[in-house]
């Protein structure tokens, strides 16, 4: 397993397991971590943390070798809520620290979150903070205006989304991109590319293997999920080869520079998403498991 430094002097791995969705975690889990991935990526709303901490601990696996991803709901006052969101994923989780912790969504109260995340990583209880699907002047804003800069954002990535300018902004500004949907799902059938296929082909490898190894070699943290024991251990074989320049560059050719997902911008997502993820801490019953959040976005 290949891995980056963060701006703070951390290690990441390169290459992570995505845990939304995924129904058989109690199985996916230690066998993935047995297989080589030390990275595992979840997030409050994704309502898995309970389970995730349950399969870490029945793996038996050193908690101290893996690198724990989590990320905070969207939050009213973040003054009097981050700590116990805090609390609630370690409970969740059975850590008494968190090796990265995202501010999920660019909305709420970003700035009260923030210097309370802040607090938190001085104590230690966090090893590395950072934000998700944020745009780069939402991530100025943060860096001028408070006292310790993201260490990681994390950003829809894949062939057909590539993230060309917001990943060179954050190279630029000294702050690891990480790719959520690498295989975009198989939308617009991307595993059908013919470009992605004839790779796939030369280097005896399957269209997720070449589209993982492009991530990653852009210098960005995959994050792909899948509910396969043996895809996960496949998805982990792509840093015995590397891919040509000129290779990398008819990847770039399929960017369509368009979201297959959400558009962060868009008021109406904006108020959808503050509907369906806000803390429970805040908004009690009003909050939705995910499969409900899908039947909302079905209908914008």
């Amino acid at each position: 397993m290949e891995h980056i430094t963060l701006n703070n002097g951390i290690e990441m791995p390169l290459l992570g397991l995505g845990t939304m969705r995924v129904k058989n975690l109690r199985e996916i889990i230690p066998a993935a971590i047995d297989a080589g991935y030390r990275l595992i990526d979840t997030a409050a709303n994704y309502d898995n943390e309970a389970e995730i901490g349950k399969a870490i601990r029945e793996s038996g696996f050193p908690r101290e070798e893996l690198f724990i991803t989590s990320k905070i709901q969207i939050l009213k006052n973040g003054a009097e809520n981050t700590a116990p969101a805090l609390e609630s994923t370690l409970r969740n989780l059975q850590t008494d620290y968190i090796d990265l912790f995202l501010i999920h969504q660019p909305y709420g109260d970003l700035y009260g979150v923030w210097r309370q995340l802040e607090k938190l990583y001085k104590e230690g209880k966090i090893r590395a903070i950072g934000v998700s699907n944020f745009e780069p002047f939402r991530i100025m804003d943060m860096i001028l205006h408070n006292e310790v800069s993201p260490a990681v954002v994390q950003i829809e990535v894949h062939p057909y989304c590539q993230m060309t300018s917001e990943h060179e902004f954050n190279v630029s500004n000294n702050i690891h991109t990480e790719a959520w949907a690498p295989f975009a799902e198989n939308k617009n059938n991307l595993f059908g590319e013919p470009i992605l296929n004839t790779l796939a082909a030369k280097y005896e490898k399957s269209v997720q293997q070449i589209i993982l190894r492009w991530v990653t070699q852009r210098g960005i943290t995959a994050l792909p999920r899948t509910a396969n024991v043996s895809h996960a251990r496949e998805n982990l074989e792509i840093f015995d080869f590397s891919l040509t320049d000129a290779e990398m560059v008819q990847i770039q050719c399929l960017d369509t520079k368009k979201t297959l997902f959400l558009d962060h911008t868009d008021p109406e997502i904006v108020k959808t998403l503050s509907r369906v993820v806000a803390s429970p801490l805040e908004v009690g019953s009003a909050r939705v498991s995910h499969d409900q959040w899908e039947k909302e976005r079905a209908k914008l």
